[in-house]
């Protein structure tokens, strides 16, 4: 039993623990004070006994999460940072990088590290704090000793008595309920588990195939738990049969629903963390298919990219980043699946299927850094600005091109196997011979796995569109092909778009110039991204219920040549412009074919029927 009580040295507050017997876990003791500040209380317990002759230690704050390519900064945080030993006396520390401190530990039995985090954001990937909830992914808030990072650890909650907790890790075996107390195997689980505790949270599970899964909501929402158990039963069974084995022997989607729009996920082993919003919409139209298609996504990250990692990854580098290309497979893949398996499952109809999967396409067609940037080096460069717009037409997405690649991957397996193997097959490959042998694959890994299962040679799409800035077009309207449907590509909607090669955002009285299409006549005038649109033909551009007019006077104006003036940094001038018609946006449909033949109906007959498997269980 702990004996807790208040500690005041240099200023600090915080739960006192040196009373407690340490026997080699790493111990985590998490309360606070006043929630409506956002300020976490942290206790980190390292037991030195066996390095009785240690004279210093090195106590590590992650960079990183998993699950987000590019360095968070985590210690931007932390307002105070203290070192004691076992009897609660100062010890002398120095700050030896952004996020690293070392400590001075001569003749000192325990090391016992204080300070406080400040947790104000509420997303899927970080931490947050206050009077109705402690929402934290210890990735970013808990330290480590570095050579020490596989050794057990012990986190220790100090909540109100009628907080619940949901989280992946396994309480301690002696906890009270409700838990308190939880074990990790080593840093990397407790970094890969995060959790929340309130006394609102809503729960409910399911089991499929033997294992339990969990649906954990926090926030304002009506779950329909019928509607819930059906949906999610179907993809988290197929997920469980396609692969045959998995990583975890319970699952917990745990669900941050906000009053606002929102839409964000993070994948753990066995947990992912997603945020949506508003929670007046959760069950009904778009926002319920964002949650299924997030859920889908999420639940096969356990297996693709948590277990089956790069080569670069194995094991994470919390400190710096983690470069590599094969962002295309981690992410790539993963979205694929996310929506085909839903599609695959009974979850999704034809339709919705094929509406995201136009969607990707959209988006490939209107990214113009497809020609600047390979998506195996926009992986690498992920780590650059993955995840802003950042300069534009600089590089592709490892989550859309990604998605077109998996796509395309899959059924030249199918074609050059005569249907016989699949992406599947891959993956599960991956799984097997890499993922449960703790090791890391390869590109060259991934591309020898391709052409095993089709018995072909895989170079071209290897090289000419994963590894060169490409158009897909070719690629995707031939794969489509193999399964009946058509590609077309036809002029945008909008006059604006397709005439001009200007996308205009038209929000709150203001044309604003969102993107600008390459040698169009729009750039050879001179019109520059955020540029605002004021008057066209001495017509005032001017707010109506839709939000500007700009878009329907541009097409009335039609063909003739369209006199804009146009405020650039808050100058204004007049250009003018000669619309050429249907040369520039295009809007991309995927449709049935009116002449698909019977080998075309087979072929989509087994892409989304799947095969007899078994769960290993």
């Amino acid at each position: 039993m702990f004996l807790l009580e208040k500690e005041y040295r240099n200023g600090y507050e915080f739960v006192n623990s040196h009373t407690l017997t340490l026997t080699g876990i790493m111990k985590y003791i998490i309360s606070y004070q006043k929630p409506h500040a956002h300020f976490i209380d942290i206790e980190f317990i390292a037991d030195l006994s066996k390095n009785s002759n240690q004279e210093e230690v090195k106590i590590q704050l992650p960079a990183w999460r998993p699950g987000r390519y590019e360095l968070g900064n985590f210690a931007k945080n932390i307002q105070r940072w203290a070192a004691f030993d076992e009897k609660g006396n100062a010890l002398k520390y120095e700050k030896i990088t952004k996020d690293c401190w070392k400590v001075h530990v001569k003749g000192v039995s325990q090391v016992h590290v204080k300070y406080n985090y400040y947790a104000v954001d509420l997303n899927a990937g970080s931490t947050f704090l206050d009077a109705s909830q402690l929402y934290m992914n210890p990735v970013n808030c808990c330290v480590y000793i570095p050579e020490r990072m596989d050794e057990a650890c012990e986190l220790s909650l100090q909540l109100p008595e009628d907080y619940r907790v949901a989280i992946g890790l396994k309480p301690l075996p002696d906890s009270v309920s409700p838990a308190r107390t939880f074990l990790a195997k080593d840093f990397h689980q407790l970094a890969d588990s995060p959790f929340i505790a309130s006394n609102s949270l809503q729960h409910h599970s399911i089991v499929c195939g033997n294992i339990p899964f969990n649906l954990w909501f926090q926030g304002e929402c009506k779950p329909n738990w019928e509607k819930l158990s059906v949906d999610f039963s179907r993809f988290c069974t197929h997920q469980l049969e396609m692969m045959k084995q998995a990583p975890f022997d319970e699952y917990h989607f745990i669900f941050q629903i906000l009053p606002t729009r929102f839409y964000h996920g993070v994948e753990h082993t066995n947990s992912t963390v997603i945020a949506l919003g508003p929670g007046y919409n959760l069950m009904k139209g778009d926002l319920y298919e964002d949650l299924l298609g997030v859920s889908c996504h999420e639940l096969f990250h356990a297996w693709n990219i948590k277990t089956i990692r790069p080569l670069e990854m194995q094991p994470y580098d919390y400190t710096k980043e983690n470069y590599s290309k094969l962002g295309y497979v981690c992410e790539g893949v993963t979205t694929y699946y996310g929506d085909y398996l839903l599609l695959r499952s009974g979850v999704f109809e034809q339709t919705t299927y094929i509406a995201t999967l136009t969607e990707r396409m959209q988006k490939h067609i209107d990214n113009f850094g497809r020609f600047n940037l390979s998506v195996a080096d926009s992986s690498f460069d992920t780590w650059l600005d993955g995840y802003v717009p950042g300069i534009p037409n600089r590089k592709t997405s490892i989550y859309d091109e990604g998605n077109l690649l998996a796509f395309c991957t899959d059924i030249f397996i199918r074609r050059n196997s005569k249907n016989r193997h699949s992406l599947d097959d891959v993956m599960r490959e991956l799984y097997t011979q890499f993922a449960l042998k703790n090791k890391g694959y390869t590109e060259a890994d991934y591309k020898a796995l391709v052409e095993q299962f089709a018995n072909a040679k895989y170079d071209e799409i290897f090289d000419r569109y994963i590894h060169q800035a490409a158009d897909y077009t070719g690629l995707v309207k031939d794969a489509l092909a193999y399964l009946g449907y058509e590609l077309r590509i036809e002029p945008a909607a909008k006059f604006c778009e397709h005439a001009l090669g200007i996308k205009v955002h038209e929000v709150g009285g203001v044309a604003k110039v969102l993107a600008v299409y390459p040698h169009s006549v729009a750039d050879a005038a001179g019109i520059a991204v955020n540029d605002d649109i004021l008057t066209i033909n001495q017509m005032p551009v001017k707010p109506d219920a839709s939000g500007t007019n700009f878009s329907e006077w541009c097409a009335y104006f039609g063909p003739m040549a369209q006199v804009l003036t146009v405020a650039s940094n808050g100058v204004s001038h007049q250009i003018t412009l000669r619309p050429q018609p249907g040369e520039y946006y295009k809007t991309a449909h995927i449709e049935w074919s009116e002449t698909v033949t019977e080998e075309q109906v087979s072929n989509y007959a087994l892409w989304v029927v799947k095969k007899n498997q078994t769960f290993a269980g």
